[in-house]
């Protein structure tokens, strides 16, 4: 078993297999898909691919939301590699890059789904709970030192 983590430069090969990996995961099973207004919005974020003996096994992006604050968005782990560590491995690389930049707090809106898994990787909930993308979210952080 090999994991490696690495940055994408947008709209790059490795970047569309992103966005397909996004859109299988997050977005087609609630009926949903990205504009190109959306995607090139992303122009600017860090995207994060996770690989798992050389295929794409989950992926990320952070969005810096001031010097001190990253936002963690699009969190996705194929099917066919839930269980094995990609989630973690993805979050834990995202802390170091924070702390590497001197980023002070990561902040998500997590799927209510998903808040357990986040919950024993140190973050918080804050807030009450909402809907986006036609779900229920809970905001959460984590103060990285």
């Amino acid at each position: 078993m090999t994991i490696r983590i690495n940055l994408v430069d947008h709209n790059s090969l490795q970047y569309q297999d992103m966005v397909s990996l996004r859109h299988a995961v997050l977005r087609k099973p609630l009926g949903l898909s990205f504009s190109p207004e959306q995607l090139q919005a992303e122009a600017d974020l860090i995207h994060v691919a996770c690989y798992y003996n050389d295929n794409l096994a989950g992926c990320l992006i952070l969005q810096p939301e001031s010097n001190r604050s990253l936002k963690m968005r699009q969190v996705a782990v194929s099917d066919d590699h839930q269980g094995l560590g990609i989630g973690r491995a993805l979050v834990e690389f995202s802390e170091q890059f924070a702390r590497d930049g001197r980023y002070s707090k990561i902040s998500m809106h997590a799927r209510e789904t998903a808040v357990g898994f986040y919950i024993k990787l140190g973050y918080e909930i804050e807030g009450e709970p909402f809907e986006e993308v036609t779900i229920p979210h809970r905001s959460m952080f984590k103060n990285i030192f």
